[in-house]
C-alpha cells in the first residue's frame, strides 16, 4: 500500500515529497514516537488525532483516515531517520520546531515520560536540524 512512499523514503537521496507523502510521514512519526514506551494509549492516539486534525485544517474523519494510514506506514517503515529527512527537506525550520512541539504534545499526553521517549526526542530534533535550545523550548511550551 505504502510501497512508493516507502520506497522514497528509504532512496539514497529523495526527492523532497508531495504535501500529502508529508503529512502521512510526520503523521506516522507522531505515532512512532507515541509507541516508543511499548505503550500505544487512548490519550495518546486521541491527541496524535488533535493533532493532525488542527495542523492539516481536517474534519475528525479525514484525521482517522490520516491517523489510521499513519498507524499502518509507522509499522511498516524501516527506521525513524528516515522520516526525518523527508520531513527536513520539505518543512521550513520554524515549522520544524512545530514539529518538535506536536511530538512533545504526544509524549506528555499519557502522563508518563518515558526514557525511550526522551531519548528519541533528542534524536528526532537533531535529525530534524532542531537545536537544542529550540527543541528544550519547544518541550517547556507544551509543558506549560
Amino acid at each position: 500500500m505504502f510501497e512508493a512512499l516507502l520506497s522514497r523514503l528509504t532512496g539514497p537521496a529523495p526527492d523532497p515529497l508531495p504535501d500529502a507523502d508529508a503529512r502521512l510521514a510526520l503523521s506516522a512519526l507522531l505515532v512512532r514516537v507515541a509507541r516508543t514506551d511499548g505503550e500505544y494509549s487512548g490519550a495518546e492516539k486521541e491527541r496524535i488525532g488533535k493533532i493532525i486534525a488542527a495542523r492539516y485544517k481536517l474534519s475528525p474523519f479525514e484525521a482517522q483516515k490520516l491517523q489510521s494510514e499513519a498507524e499502518t506506514l509507522e509499522g511498516e517503515a524501516p527506521d525513524t531517520v528516515r522520516f526525518t529527512r523527508a520531513i527536513k527537506d520539505v518543512v521550513p525550520y520554524d515549522e520544524r520546531i512545530a514539529v518538535i512541539e506536536a511530538l512533545w504534545q504526544v509524549v506528555l499526553a499519557d502522563g508518563d515520560r518515558a526514557a525511550e521517549e526522551d531519548a528519541l526526542l533528542r534524536l528526532v530534533a537533531s535529525l530534524l536540524g532542531v537545536n537544542d535550545r529550540d527543541s528544550n523550548m519547544a518541550r517547556q511550551r507544551v509543558a506549560g
